[in-house]
């Protein structure tokens, strides 16, 4: 027998085999045999058992969260998507994105068009172009900002952060402003005042102004809005809370 064929035993984890031949009596005649010696490091044994114990619990971890379709198999699957979620997903796309709130749901009606996802934008204009008139935004002008349609109740936005030096007219922002949930409006005025820029902005679907949106600060400034996500997705979450709302704020969206 040579080294490769103790290997080939299953013992490949030493560090330093030998192989000697020996004489023994045996019922009165001298027999040659092999002593084999076989030194192994302690240290790459832990490593090994660590190695194998950690595969056989993955195996079994995968199982339940994939295969197990058990009532086991659905609470820990559940349990584990939430914390997921909660604990690595949404941290470290806060971490990416910049901002604290790198998913906003859209919670109101304030910058709905008719129609949403089909509005016509020349009509939507025509009745909504006094207002913008007042700070010297055109069709044009709006044509080229970002989210020129607006967006919907329950859509989900996905948000970075903002550097307020570099946020300009019509980009759409979201800040806190001492209301239940943060506002997410459009910019339609930029001040700068003792080396500080000072925002004014507007929901596209409101009649005018609200008195917190003249003066928004930068320390208000949660972050920026890039692009609508998933439209109506967050109506899976809204819906436990329209009870909870006045009157006027229940239900779907409709134009001003």
């Amino acid at each position: 027998m040579d080294i490769k064929d103790i290997k080939k035993a299953g013992i490949d984890d030493a560090e330093e085999i030998k192989i000697k031949d020996i004489h023994i009596k045996k019922k009165g005649k001298d027999v040659k045999v092999e002593e084999i010696t076989v030194k192994r490091d302690e240290e790459k044994g832990k490593v090994r058992k660590l190695g194998k114990g950690i595969k056989k619990y993955s195996k079994k971890f995968w199982y339940l969260l994939w295969k197990d379709n058990s009532w086991k198999g659905w609470v820990f699957s559940i349990l584990f998507l939430f914390f997921f979620i909660k604990i690595i997903f949404f941290p470290g796309l806060s971490l990416i994105t910049g901002t604290s709130l790198p998913l906003a749901i859209v919670e109101s009606c304030s910058m709905y068009h008719d129609g949403n996802l089909f509005s016509n934008y020349d009509k939507w204009w025509t009745n909504h172009e006094e207002k913008y008139s007042e700070f010297e935004i055109d069709k044009t002008d709006f044509e080229n900002f970002v989210l020129k349609n607006g967006f919907n109740k329950g859509d989900i936005l996905f948000i970075i952060g903002a550097n307020p030096a570099k946020l300009k007219i019509g980009d759409v922002i979201i800040f806190n402003a001492n209301q239940q949930n943060p506002v997410i409006h459009r910019i339609i005025e930029i001040q700068k005042e003792n080396g500080e820029y000072i925002f004014s902005t507007i929901g596209d679907n409101n009649n005018g102004q609200l008195s917190f949106e003249k003066n928004i600060r930068e320390n208000q400034i949660v972050g920026k809005a890039i692009f609508k996500l998933a439209p109506y997705a967050g109506w899976g979450k809204l819906i436990f809370f329209e009870s909870s709302r006045s009157p006027q704020e229940r239900g779907f969206c409709e134009e001003n």
